[in-house]
């Protein structure tokens, strides 16, 4: 974030906060104390920012473009598609297993899960990891993080996966973000693994990733475009935290993947901290 100018501490910038946020332009108003701080995220938006900061100051209206056709749903997800590739990846692979799961159930989550599981004599039977990768299934390493067991299971995760993918994807392009949705997902699914536990799926350990990773780069390259709210990242950590707690389990909360979501979090924690150590060295 950069500053931009101080406006008065009782200024209602309710109409220009709408105008910007109307014309895409990135910003933050905070409160000093002598007054209210104008930041953007983009610099190269500045003169555009400074032009309807002026009409804002002289009274004039902010919104004068004309109304705009809406395009067609299918070109609107094409053209978020192209912009985050990846992002949208993530999204609609989750939603096509989803409702796949609905056709062919257990054959299809089996198929998915670290390591191949069955039933025999009235337990739940798996072979090993190395096992598994020996004889080519690569694909589990990764695949678990693309189940999920419930409507609000997906929506939670799906809606995290936007919010902070989408930011990394714009603002670090699609390969670095390919690089997270690797790393986080194969590192939470072997956090997982590594207490035992083969059933089990879900985004949540690249969400906490992601978090990390966003919450660093705005914290130690404010420059960098990169927002979170800081309310957001103390839920979300005191959520992790809740759901390790034996009173989660009393509320119905307890078959909550911990080790995947705080696996996630390291990673995240990694690569915010080396690609915010590279973007302060330039």
């Amino acid at each position: 974030m950069h500053p931009v100018t101080l406006l008065p501490i009782d200024a209602d910038t309710s109409e220009l906060r709408k105008a910007l946020w109307h014309y895409r332009i990135g910003h933050r108003i905070t409160n000093e104390a002598d007054g209210q701080l104008l930041w953007v995220a983009d610099p190269r938006q500045h003169a555009e920012l400074s032009r309807l900061l002026a009409r804002w100051e002289r009274g004039e209206p902010l919104i004068i473009d004309p109304p705009k056709a809406r395009l067609p749903a299918s070109r609107s997800v094409f053209a978020i598609a192209r912009q985050l590739p990846v992002t949208a990846l993530m999204i609609g692979v989750s939603l096509i297993i989803f409702a796949l799961m609905g056709v062919f159930g257990d054959l299809l989550v089996v198929a998915l899960t670290i390591v191949p599981i069955g039933i025999a004599g009235g337990q739940l039977v798996y072979g090993s990891l190395g096992d598994t990768l020996a004889s080519g299934q690569v694909w589990r390493l990764l695949s678990p993080a693309f189940l999920h067991f419930g409507w609000m299971h997906l929506i939670f995760n799906l809606m995290w996966v936007w919010y902070f993918g989408r930011q990394v994807e714009q603002l670090q392009g699609s390969r670095t973000m390919l690089w997270l949705l690797l790393f986080a997902g194969i590192g939470a699914n072997l956090a997982q693994y590594a207490t035992g536990t083969v059933l089990f799926g879900g985004m949540s350990g690249v969400v906490y990733a992601l978090l990390a990773h966003v919450w660093l780069m705005s914290r130690r390259v404010p420059q960098s475009g990169f927002f979170v709210p800081q309310m957001l990242v103390v839920f979300m950590l005191g959520w992790m935290v809740f759901t390790m707690t034996d009173v989660a389990g009393s509320v119905g909360f307890g078959n909550v993947a911990n080790e995947a979501h705080l696996g996630g979090l390291l990673v995240g924690l990694a690569t915010g901290w080396y690609y915010s150590s590279k973007r302060s060295k330039r």
